[in-house]
């Protein structure tokens, strides 16, 4: 069976018990959402390089290398950002399990950080799995999979604090307007100091730093998806002096935003 891309709600999954593919956006130069989607398997990401920030069940999980990502069946998920991420993305039913009692009451994400060799043995186990699963492999797919779970330790998995999930979630908000430090320390009752200590600790990131990474996602998807004149895509990021906005788009991509509209667009 073909890998199929777990964003389309269109697929059908009726005889899907196990799908895995490579996960590879060093090169891309798209838009970097993918849409919410929910699909009737247990999906997971693993990253081995690289960044990926999952909006799952409410909450935001930043998957940095070595971390891994468990989405139970039928929960609302989307990808709200990537970086120079690889790894493997797939899903599973629970019919693929020789023993599915350690996910049959999982009813919210579970998110894990491997270090060291233990991620690199997860790197290899997950590279053995598309093996396995391009050759029809079942018997280590059924291996492979109880192994990867006995990975996985019991118990509440750690988010990012709640405060820095509102940031996250407000920030990549297609429907909500790209503030400052200032707007969101005030949403979110707390003071400057205090939400950039905490977005620092927990994502690696300062808050600055993610408002340009929140401007570049959004006007990559103005400029790929819809024909808004590159001044209205500048507003809409929150930049509305449209030289200031080419000069930082052509920093952050290589490219001013009309080469990277005509490239989109072929």
């Amino acid at each position: 069976m073909e890998p199929k891309p777990h964003w389309k709600p269109d697929i059908d999954y009726s005889s899907c018990r196990f799908y895995i593919r490579r996960m590879d956006t060093a090169s891309r130069n798209g838009a970097d959402e993918v849409p919410t989607a929910r699909i009737p398997l247990i999906g997971f990401i693993y990253v081995t390089q690289g960044e990926v920030l999952v909006e799952a069940a409410g909450s935001s999980y930043l998957c940095q290398t070595g971390h891994v990502l468990i989405i139970p069946a039928m929960c609302p998920f989307s990808i709200r950002y990537y970086h120079d991420a690889t790894g493997y993305t797939g899903a599973f039913a629970m019919s693929s399990l020789t023993d599915s009692r350690p996910l049959r009451f999982m009813t919210e994400p579970v998110h894990q950080a491997f270090w060291f060799d233990e991620g690199v043995f997860m790197g290899e186990l997950f590279n053995m799995l598309l093996s396995s699963f391009q050759r029809g492999d079942s018997v280590f797919i059924e291996k492979g999979l109880d192994l990867f779970l006995s990975r996985i330790k019991a118990g509440k998995s750690p988010v990012v604090p709640q405060a820095v999930n509102g940031f996250l979630e407000s920030l990549f908000d297609p429907e909500s307007e790209i503030g400052n430090l200032t707007v969101y320390a005030s949403a979110a009752g707390i003071s400057e100091n205090y939400l950039s200590r905490q977005v620092r600790q927990s994502t690696g990131h300062s808050v600055g730093n993610w408002i340009d990474i929140a401007r570049l996602v959004r006007a990559k998807r103005l400029l790929a998806d819809t024909s808004l004149p590159i001044i209205e895509v500048a507003t809409a990021v929150g930049l509305e002096d449209q030289s200031y906005f080419a000069r930082f788009f052509r920093i952050k991509t290589g490219q001013t935003p009309s080469e990277f509209r005509k490239a989109m667009h072929g």
